[in-house]
């Protein structure tokens, strides 16, 4: 796996203001494991990064750092929400 994923992990959930325990519950870990998937300590299951690239509405390819930019579709649904908040 990428080493992208973990600065890119931690970038997003703190781009919608969560805690490390507010990711955990959604996608059904423990806080420990969030940060452990942060500092680069673990490794998401299939399951998981699929989880994580619907909630941020990104590709599993961007978390994993295959794509190095968001897709126009990814952009776009960024702008939409920032608006929102």
């Amino acid at each position: 796996m990428n080493f992208n994923f973990s600065p890119r992990l931690k970038k997003l959930r703190q781009s919608k203001n969560w805690s490390q325990e507010q990711l955990a519950s959604m996608i059904g870990v423990s806080k420990t494991t969030v940060s452990s998937y942060e500092t680069g300590m673990r490794q998401p299951s299939y399951d998981i990064l699929v989880s994580l690239s619907q909630l941020f509405g990104v590709s599993v390819d961007y978390l994993l750092g295959s794509s190095p930019v968001l897709t126009e579709e990814e952009e776009l649904m960024d702008c939409l929400e920032e608006l929102r908040t």
